[in-house]
């Protein structure tokens, strides 16, 4: 077949209509990669070329149908990635070599699993693959690197010349519980005894609270949840990377995948979290508090969104980047996948050295996680 290929600096150019056609073809799709969030971090100057995230989106045409897409940024810096090279960008600076502008294939400043090449069909993904590699030669940038892909098209991206690097992240999955005690039963005695314990100093400090949807979310409910926001970031000593403008977006485009649980004492709001679902996950996003409680981060990040899991048969809940913590409190490990190509052939040797190691680390962690599983029956 023969496709045009476009390189595409803002979604407008495509239109929602045909950019969520072609996502709602692949199986590992997710409210991420929806029309309506990556123009919101777009518009709003999130992800922009004065943020350091210049979209440059790879796509292939047949006539006026979008058949295959990659979205793509050039980056000069390497924040909101949650995928570490630092460390590479500065064995380049040490040896008098420019590591940045990079090519970034990513969902900006969320480290989920899903769809990167997105295809109608295999020859398309193919054909896709083949104008990445020629996008990179003719820009001449250091090195092109997919983010958070499922394993296949990891393993696809492998065998076209891709280096793949493997990490961590801790989900819970629904067993069709009854309720939160019939999940409490399934794990083991200290960890049901923890778990009580703090959901108890929750109530005894009494804490009660608000599960918002996101079609009933007011102007002062987003602005709480921005204010919470922005505490979390500055007691991290960091700049936040969402703005208001972004997350008031997200209310009018998406409400309906968005959900803010506020924390109340004594009738007035104290927390909040933010997180984002479809019909078989739940994605933990962020979380922030106005006054320090303690266990108040478990109850409004992980065991209220929980409970909603199991009262809507949510299938699984991802509770976002690193976190060994969150397996006491019933989150499995689970392997993440990113793919890198370096230009310099020194240097991609060198790293793919580097990776071989890594990868060995990583297998003996997740034999290690695996051998402290918080279930009774897994013991």
């Amino acid at each position: 077949m023969n496709y045009r290929t476009q390189i595409v600096s803002s979604l407008d150019e495509i239109g929602q209509a045909s950019w969520d056609a072609l996502v709602a073809t692949q199986q590992e799709r997710n409210p991420f990669l929806s029309f309506a969030f990556l123009h919101a971090l777009h518009a709003t100057g999130c992800a922009s070329p004065d943020s350091g995230w210049q979209p440059q989106y790879l796509t292939l045409w047949r006539g006026q149908s979008l058949e295959a897409a990659l979205p793509l940024y050039v980056k000069s810096h390497s924040y909101g990635e949650y995928v570490f090279d630092w460390a590479w960008a500065d064995a380049y600076r040490r040896n008098g070599l420019d590591y940045y502008p990079k090519l970034l294939s990513a969902i900006p400043f969320t480290p989920v699993a899903g769809s990167r090449l997105l295809a109608r069909t295999e020859e398309a993904s193919d054909r896709l693959i083949e104008a990445l590699y020629g996008l990179q030669e003719a820009n001449g940038l250091s090195s092109t690197h997919i983010l958070f892909p499922p394993e296949s098209q990891a393993r696809k991206l492998k065998d076209a010349g891709f280096m793949l690097r493997t990490g961590v992240q801790f989900h819970w999955v629904n067993q069709g519980y009854r309720d939160f005690e019939d999940f409490l039963s399934t794990l083991d005695r200290k960890k049901r005894k923890n778990i009580r314990a703090e959901r108890r100093k929750v109530r005894e400090a009494d804490v009660t609270f608000r599960h918002v949807p996101g079609t009933e979310a007011t102007e002062a409910d987003w602005r709480f949840f921005k204010r919470c926001y922005d505490r979390t970031y500055a007691a991290h000593y960091s700049t936040p990377y969402l703005n208001l403008a972004f997350f008031q977006r997200l209310g009018r485009t998406m409400p309906q995948h968005l959900r803010l649980i506020v924390a109340e004492r004594h009738g007035r709001p104290v927390a909040c979290s933010f997180v984002v679902h479809d019909e078989s996950t739940l994605y933990g996003r962020y979380w922030g508090t106005m006054e320090d409680i303690p266990c108040l981060h478990f109850e409004t990040a992980y065991y209220q969104p929980l409970d909603f899991c199991i009262a809507q048969k949510i299938p699984c809940f991802e509770g976002g980047a690193q976190g060994e913590h969150k397996m006491a409190r019933g989150f499995l490990p689970h392997r993440t996948w990113s793919a890198h190509w370096l230009a310099h052939p020194a240097f991609a040797d060198a790293v793919e050295r580097f990776l071989q190691q890594e990868a060995g680390g990583i297998d003996a962690y997740l034999d290690e996680l695996n051998d402290r599983q918080p279930y009774r029956e897994m013991r």
